[in-house]
């Protein structure tokens, strides 16, 4: 038998706003997923852009000491180097058991007002097929609405990268947005962890009833790749 498809996206901005500090996507929030996910379905790889998706250097850095990571840096070249173009999956939602967003600050710049993207995960959301993302990954939901033209995220229990934790990074004065407010402003029922820094994962339903699985932070990746794993099998 098959084994099923799930296809993660990775962003395609390498700055931060319009500083020449270097951004992307989160090492460990590919690679634990991938190696939650990998062993039990086909993993496709797109972005926005196509071909070579920025890997965040400071991540390499600070996940020099995590297995699952340099693992993944080590032997999985291909996945980030070889990219396929978002646009090309597009009314392909049939093709595949579900969707994921690796976070890192790149999608909130691209992936989040991405009208591709937008439109994919409400195809898939319209499909029944699982849609997640982790740390800043669910900024892809803010913009993206139910059928019936409502935010996507209203009502729906959900979590991302908090205000606190990007205060804490110094980094809130480069974002477009803060995800936390974004998340809360859009009607969700915001959840995270009692510290920042902490594992949080919430698997809501939409609207349509379709399982939309997020991740706080970076040690909530494999959780979510867990998650993922389970509403694929059920």
């Amino acid at each position: 038998m098959a084994k099923p498809k799930v296809l993660f996206v990775l962003t395609s901005h390498d700055k931060m706003g319009t500083t020449d500090k270097k951004t992307g996507w989160y090492l460990p929030e590919m690679a634990h997923p991938y190696a939650e996910v990998s062993p039990h379905a086909e993993i496709v790889v797109a972005s926005p852009k196509g071909g070579e998706a920025p890997l965040d250097p400071s991540s390499v850095e600070m996940f020099k000491s995590d297995a699952a990571s340099q693992d993944f840096l080590a032997n999985n070249a291909a996945t980030w180097k070889t990219t396929t173009k978002l646009s090309d999956f597009s009314g392909k939602a049939k093709d595949f058991a579900a969707i994921f967003y690796v976070g890192g600050h790149g999608p909130m710049f691209d992936l989040a007002t991405d009208k591709t993207s937008i439109a994919l995960i409400e195809e898939f959301v319209a499909a029944g097929k699982p849609v997640s993302a982790v740390c800043h990954g669910p900024a892809v939901f803010v913009n993206a609405k139910s059928s019936d033209g409502t935010p996507l995220l209203h009502g729906v229990e959900a979590t991302g990268f908090t205000n606190a934790e990007e205060d804490s990074v110094g980094l809130s004065q480069y974002m477009p947005f803060m995800l936390e407010t974004e998340m809360v402003g859009k009607g969700s029922k915001f959840a995270k962890a009692d510290e920042p820094w902490g594992e949080c994962v919430k698997v809501g339903k939409t609207k349509a009833g379709t399982p939309l699985i997020t991740g706080q932070n970076p040690v909530s990746a494999g959780g979510v790749g867990k998650e993922i794993l389970k509403a694929i099998r059920h």
